[in-house]
C-alpha cells in the first residue's frame, strides 16, 4: 500500500489535556439520590460506565458505589492493570481481587451489609443476573432498577473528552487524505476500507471506532453496507463512513465522493444532502429539541421530493461508545433537548437504488449559541481527484 503526505495535521496524542475522572463519582452519587426513593449504593456492571468512572479498560469488573467509598472488584488477570489505571486516573477506591465468582460475590456482599436499597443498572443486568443479585449477593437489601444514571452524565463532555474525540477526528481526516487517491485506482470496497483502517492506526489511533463503511455505486443506497468485493469504478458515488479511536473515545464522519463524472440526478442528490446537512448544523445549539434538528434536515430533503429516501435519524451522541445519547431523530422523546458540551453527529442522507447513495456527516460539539465542528475533511465530492498541497503532518 502506498500512502502520501497530508495537508491535515496529525495531533500530538501525548499533549491531550487530562480528564477529571475522579470527580465523576460525586456526580453519580448526586444522581443516585434522585432515584425514586433513593438508593444508598449502586452496583455498576456496564464496562463503559466503569471505564468512565475509574479509567479501567479491562473486560471484567464490578464497581460498588457506596456513600463514602468505591469498591472495585475484578479478577486476577487485571490485578496490576486495575491498580495502575485507577491510580493514573486519580480514583481513590478499594481494589479487591476475586479469583472466582464466589470470591467476588463475598467481597461485595460483605461491603453491602446493612444497606437498605441497592441500585442496579437496569440496562446492563439480565433477568438471570437480577435473580442472583436478589438471592445471593444482596439478600437483605431492596434492589432498585436505575435507568441510565451514568450514561446520562456521560452526555456532557469535559475538555479532555472533547479533545480526544477531536484528535480521533483529525486522525481520520488525515488518514483519508493520505490514501484518497486510491479511489481512482479501482480498489475493491474491502481493500480501500482495510487501507483506511490501517492508515488510521499508522497515525496513532488504537483502531477504527466502528466497522468502516465503504459503499460504492448501488451499494451506496444501503446506509450500513459492509465493504465487499465490488470494484470501485468510473461513475460511482462512494459513501465513506468511518472513525478513529483515541484513548477509548470515538470519532465519526461520513463523506460521499465521486469517481469520475456524476449524472444529473447524482449531482442533485449531493446538492440536496449538502443543503440538508448545513441546515442541521445551523440548527444545532444548546436547548434545541432533538426533533427540531432532525426536522431541519428532513424538511430540506422532503422539499426536494426525496423524503422517503431519508430512512434513518439525523444524528446521535458520540463518546466512549459510537452511538450514545442523545438520539437526534423524529422518534426522539418530544421533550428531548440538546445539552451544551454534547458531542453529536449531523448526518442526513438520500439513498436511491438506481443512482447510489449520498450521506454527509459531521461530528460537532454543542455550545450555547451554536456548535463547533470536530470533523474537517472537505465535502466536495470531487475531492479524491484533486491534488493535495502536501506537507508532512
Amino acid at each position: 500500500m502506498t500512502t502520501g503526505s497530508s495537508a491535515f495535521a496529525v495531533p500530538d496524542l501525548d499533549a491531550l489535556p487530562a480528564m477529571d475522572v475522579a470527580a465523576r463519582t460525586a456526580r453519580l452519587r448526586n444522581a443516585m439520590g434522585d432515584v425514586v426513593g433513593g438508593c444508598e449504593a449502586l452496583l455498576v456492571t456496564d464496562l463503559v460506565n466503569i471505564r468512565w468512572l475509574t479509567g479501567f479498560t479491562g473486560s471484567a469488573a464490578r464497581l460498588l458505589v457506596l456513600p463514602d467509598e468505591l469498591l472495585f472488584v475484578t479478577d486476577g488477570r487485571y490485578e496490576a492493570q486495575a491498580a495502575d489505571q485507577l491510580a493514573a486516573a486519580g480514583v481513590d477506591a478499594v481494589i479487591a481481587i476475586g479469583r472466582t465468582q464466589a470470591a467476588q460475590r463475598e467481597v461485595i456482599t460483605t461491603a453491602a451489609v446493612g444497606l437498605g436499597r441497592v441500585g442496579l443498572e437496569a440496562d446492563a443486568v439480565t433477568w438471570a443476573d437480577q435473580r442472583q443479585y436478589a438471592t445471593d449477593w444482596f439478600p437483605d437489601a431492596e434492589l432498585v432498577p436505575t435507568q441510565a444514571l451514568a450514561a446520562t452524565l456521560r452526555i456532557e463532555k469535559d475538555d479532555g473528552e472533547i479533545a480526544r474525540v477531536e484528535a480521533a477526528a483529525a486522525i481520520a481526516t488525515a488518514a483519508l487524505d493520505r490514501i484518497r487517491h486510491r479511489l481512482l485506482e479501482r480498489p475493491t470496497e474491502a481493500d480501500f476500507g482495510l487501507e483506511l483502517d490501517t492508515e488510521m492506526r499508522r497515525l496513532g489511533a488504537t483502531g477504527p471506532s466502528f466497522e468502516t463503511i465503504v459503499a460504492s455505486g448501488p451499494n451506496g443506497a444501503r446506509p450500513h453496507h459492509r465493504p465487499g468485493g465490488r470494484t470501485i469504478t468510473e461513475g460511482d458515488l462512494v459513501v465513506l463512513d468511518f472513525g478513529a479511536l483515541v484513548d477509548g473515545y470515538c470519532s465519526d464522519m461520513t463523506r460521499t465522493v465521486a469517481v469520475g463524472e456524476l449524472s444529473a440526478t447524482q449531482r442533485r442528490m449531493v446538492e440536496v444532502v449538502t443543503e440538508a446537512q448545513r441546515a442541521g448544523v445551523a440548527a444545532m445549539r444548546a436547548g434545541v429539541g432533538c426533533r427540531a434538528v432532525d426536522a431541519a434536515c428532513r424538511d430540506v430533503i422532503a422539499a426536494a421530493g426525496w423524503g422517503d429516501a431519508f430512512a434513518h435519524g439525523t444524528g446521535h451522541g458520540v463518546g466512549l461508545v459510537i452511538h450514545e445519547d442523545p438520539r437526534v431523530s423524529a422518534a426522539a422523546p418530544e421533550d428531548a433537548t440538546i445539552a451544551r458540551r454534547t458531542i453529536v453527529t449531523v448526518e442526513p442522507g438520500v439513498y436511491l437504488p438506481d443512482h447510489g447513495g449520498v450521506r454527509i456527516e459531521d461530528t460537532v460539539v454543542v455550545t450555547d449559541d451554536g456548535c463547533r465542528p470536530l470533523t474537517h475533511a472537505p465535502k466536495d465530492p470531487a475531492w479524491p481527484s484533486r491534488p493535495t498541497t502536501s506537507r508532512t503532518a
